[in-house]
Parts: structure tokens; sequence; C-alpha cells
């Protein structure tokens, strides 16, 4: 019963998909930002459909399970972000309206007058945006398998899952990202009020039930200690988010902003949508209570369903699993447009319009069977990659902060020594020295590396290059 509700889940989110698109797809702005004519309404779930993903439903549950309240580092950043972004949106909306930005590489591009660096941090942005996109579509397959014992069936939602995505973002774009945000974070937030409920009641009698029952047997997990997850990890964590997020150095999330019909829309998000990031606190409820009933050592990602499996009846919990394949699915088609855009614009570079479309499809159908077939025969491939995601592609926030002035004050050489710097530390620290960085995060590092190469090319630079005005 479980599969069949999970089947028609992602069935429906295809279809709903499918009539996001409202008439033919004129050009790749259409596409890709909607011919940036979204109100608040559906800016609020496009946007907010960015933060709650599969990592959101299962993997704050999981760490909340095998962190403790280390895991409520992610309460307060996007809150952080979202204060930034009410101050740069309307920048940053203006210059994408008048200078016809669609991707962050167009941005870079034109600010510094660098095809380069429009085309680097392109590549950048594939690279560590790639393996998130894997992330769902594994995702997708982990959920299945969780709540019906089968590989097979997990297998089969991912290809069925990838295909419906895949489909549904060549025929609408972002206008069928869009419609199936509606549809994801409304059952999402439904699914998640009635585990914050039901869990904690079923297993010590209410969420106070859950963290008296944790003070007295676990009390470690109430406070931020020594260990993986301590003080520094905490903090620097945070702030890379919050600099990452607030900076947009994440590709996917410049369609969404881009698509809105005027910047009154995105600020009046932007002040509203800190309260909403509060619903990240349900997914961590339910993984303290399986701090109580789930043994140690047991997989952080499944505990939210086998809980679910355990309090709930059968066809409550497949609305769960619907739940969680949207978060799943809609993500993925989000990443899917921000890195097909990136190719069609910043990479391959073509003239014609017709052929910058076609690439564009062509990359979406390519990123997305790469990301299928690793998630069948090689998940753990891309899994390193994955670590680079936030801590690689924060290491392009000082070029973009500079961007944002209405005079940029360095030229193109200083931003790419910094960039490579960083990058090349982050690189080092991850995958050469895994432990000279301590619990500290290491884009934090890298970003501070990034920043003083940055400013010394420009000191140096500063009497041979004019300033060029914005």
């Amino acid at each position: 019963m479980i599969l069949a509700f999970t089947l028609v889940g992602i069935v429906l989110i295809g279809v709903l998909g499918f009539v996001g698109r409202r008439k033919p797809v004129a050009d790749l702005a259409e596409w890709t930002v909607g011919g940036r004519r979204f109100g608040a309404l559906t800016m609020w779930f496009l946007q907010a459909g960015e933060v709650f993903t599969t990592f959101t439903f299962l993997g704050m549950a999981g760490l909340a399970f095998s962190g403790g309240v280390a895991a409520m580092y992610a309460l307060p950043y996007v809150p952080i972000a979202y204060v930034v972004l009410f101050f740069l949106a309307k920048r940053l909306w203006t210059m994408g309206k008048e200078r016809g930005y669609l991707t962050q590489g167009d941005f870079l591009e034109d600010r510094y007058s660098s095809r380069a660096l429009g085309t680097v941090s392109a590549v950048l942005g594939v690279v560590f945006v790639l393996p998130y996109l894997q992330l769902q579509i594994t995702g997708l397959g982990l959920i299945v398998r969780l709540v019906t014992g089968d590989s097979a069936s997990g297998t089969l939602s991912m290809v069925t899952g990838s295909v419906l995505v895949v489909a549904f973002v060549l025929w609408a774009g972002l206008r069928g990202v869009a419609a199936t945000s509606y549809f994801k974070d409304g059952i999402m937030l439904v699914a998640l009020v009635v585990l914050a409920i039901a869990v904690p009641t079923h297993f010590a009698g209410g969420i106070g039930g859950v963290f008296r029952k944790i003070e007295q047997l676990h009390p470690e997990k109430l406070i931020v200690h020594s260990g993986a997850n301590d003080h520094v990890w905490f903090v620097t964590s945070m702030l890379v988010s919050a600099i990452g997020v607030g900076l947009m150095t994440l590709p996917h999330s410049w369609p969404a902003l881009m698509s809105a019909r005027d910047p009154k829309v995105l600020r009046r998000n932007y002040a509203w949508m800190p309260v909403y990031e509060l619903c990240l606190l349900l997914p961590m409820i339910i993984g303290f209570a399986a701090i109580l009933v789930v043994s140690k050592g047991s997989d952080p990602n499944g505990v939210l369903l086998t809980l679910s499996k355990d309090a709930l009846p059968g066809w409550v919990t497949g609305i769960v699993v619907v739940a969680a394949t949207a978060t799943a699915m809609v993500p993925a088609a989000g990443i899917l447009i921000g890195i097909s855009s990136l190719v069609a614009r910043n990479i391959v570079r073509v003239r014609s319009g017709r052929k910058q479309f076609w690439i564009n499809h062509g990359t979406v159908v390519l990123a997305s069977t790469l990301a299928l077939v690793l998630g069948i025969f090689r998940p753990d491939l891309l899994a390193n990659l994955l670590l680079l995601t936030y801590s690689g592609s924060v290491q392009l926030a000082p070029a973009n902060l500079l961007g944002f002035l209405r005079r940029v004050p360095v030229g193109k050489g200083p931003v790419f020594a910094g960039l490579i710097a960083g990058e090349l530390v982050v690189v080092y620290l991850t995958f050469v020295d895994t432990h000279l960085a301590g619990t500290v995060n290491v884009g934090l590092i890298g970003l501070g590396v990034n920043v003083v190469v940055l400013a010394l090319a420009a000191a140096a630079r500063r009497q041979t290059s004019p300033v060029e005005a914005a």
C-alpha cells in the first residue's frame, strides 16, 4: 500500500509540473525565470522550497538524533541570510532586469567584464551542485526502500521520479517547479505537524515527555559539547551557511530570485520567511524522540520514517512518504534548472537562441541521467564532493558581494586569485589533511584565505588597474 501511495504521489507531482506551463515557452528567459512575472504567493513557495529539501525532511531529524541540539545550527542561519537579502534583493533584481541576468555566471561576467570569470564560476557551480542533485534522487530511493524494505522498489521510484522531473522541467521550466512547490510545501507541513504530535505522544506522552526523558537518560544531547559537533562546529557551520545563502552563492537560487515581478515581492517575502523557517523544528522534534527508541548507530537518515511506521497507520505513513518524495523531486527540478542554465549561458557558448535552448534541454537530460545512474550503481561516488557543496560554493561570496556594489572596487585578477586560493584550501582540508581544521568548517577557513589573497592582490594592482564604473 505504501508503495502504491508513493507511486501515485510521484505521478501527481509530475502532472502538477506539466500543468504549470500556461503557454508555449518562447525563449530561455521565459523557461529559466518564468518571464520575471511571479507574484508574492508563487515566490513564497518557490523560494521557501529551496530550503525544505530531502536533507531538511530526513536529514534534520537524523542530525538531531545523532548530534542533539547541535542540529539547531540550521535555525538561525536562514533568518540571518534573509536579513542580508532583504537589502540586497532590490539591487540584484534591478540589475538582472536591466542587464538580462539569468545565472550567477551572467552576473559575474558582466560586473567584472570577464567571460573567463563567468565560465569558471559556472563550472564551479555545476561541480558543487551536481552532488546535491544526486542527493535528492538517491534520497528518493532511500525513502521508498526504508518503508518497503525492498531495494527494487527504491530503484523503481528513483527512475519514475527522475523521468517525470525531467519531463515537466523540459516542458514547463521554472513554472513547473513553482506549480509543484505549492503541493510540496503543503503536504510536507501537514506530514511534519502530524509526525511532531503523533510520534512524541506515542513514545513519550508528548513533546514535553520527550525532553524530560532525554534530560534523564541522555542529558548530553541537550547541550553542545565537545566532539564532532562542538561549539566551534556549530558557530562556523552557521556562519558559512548564512554567508552562502545571503550572498547567493548557490547557483540554483538565482532563477528563483530573478523570476519575481518586482523587488517589493522579494522584500515582503524576506521579511516574513524567517518565521516559516521555524518549521525546521518539527523534524528535529522527531529526531529527539528517536534518541529514546532507536538504537545508537542506526542510520540517522531513516529515523523519521522508522518512527512514522511505528506510530502511525499505514495509510498515514504513505502520506508521509509522498511528502518526503516531494521534498526530493521538487528541489531536484530547481537544481536542474540552475545547472542547465549555467551550461547553456556560461559554459557552452553559442549565439543562436535556439541552439542555446537545445543545449539547455540536453543538459537537463544529461545531468539527471548521470545523477540517476550514479544514484543506482555508485551512490557513494559523489559523496565526498557533497562536502564541497557549501564550503566550495561559499568561496564565490567575495566576488558576489563586491559585484553588488554600485562601483566595483577591484578587477577580475584579484577576484580570480582569491577564488582559486580559497578553493584550493577547501579541497586540501577536505580531502588531504582532514584533521588540520579540527571542527572548524573548512569553508570558513577557505573564505578567510580567499579574502586575504583578494585584498593583497588588489593592493598590488591598485596602481596599474583603473577602477571600472558600474
